[in-house]
């Protein structure tokens, strides 16, 4: 089965990114496919590679682009949600004239219509978080 995920929540404030991130690797561990992450409202800080937990933590960014770099899986970070929140890549950063940028590896920012295509494109999208 191919699955698409929706996370709607930031990391370490809310279950709903360890919930996504745990689905993700249970299904691919069991031969499915996760075609697609889309992060959008809060869930694009999952996305920043500026997070830096306690060592005795889990590194959830890491996670997520480990997952993405193992797998092939497509980790979307929604593009308006990420600039209200200050999340740019190098494309954003010089469109936008910042001194820098903070996406983590194996994320890429695009638009909605990429959750649309993962939608479409899979059997199932399960969202996580409100």
């Amino acid at each position: 089965m191919k699955f698409a995920v929706l996370v709607n929540e930031g990391p370490y404030t809310h279950q709903a990114s360890d919930s996504a991130y745990r689905f993700a690797q249970a299904a691919l561990d069991e031969g499915h496919e996760v075609t697609r992450v889309f992060f959008y409202h809060d869930g694009v800080n999952n996305g920043t590679r500026l997070t830096t937990p306690p060592q005795d933590d889990r590194h959830i960014a890491n996670r997520w682009s480990e997952l993405g770099k193992e797998h092939g899986v497509d980790l979307v970070v929604c593009v308006a949600a990420a600039q209200r929140r200050g999340i740019v890549d190098e494309d954003e950063q010089r469109r936008n004239g910042k001194d820098g940028n903070n996406i983590a590896d194996g994320f890429r920012i695009s638009g909605l219509g990429q959750l649309i295509e993962a939608g479409i494109q899979s059997d199932r999208l399960i969202s996580f978080g409100d």
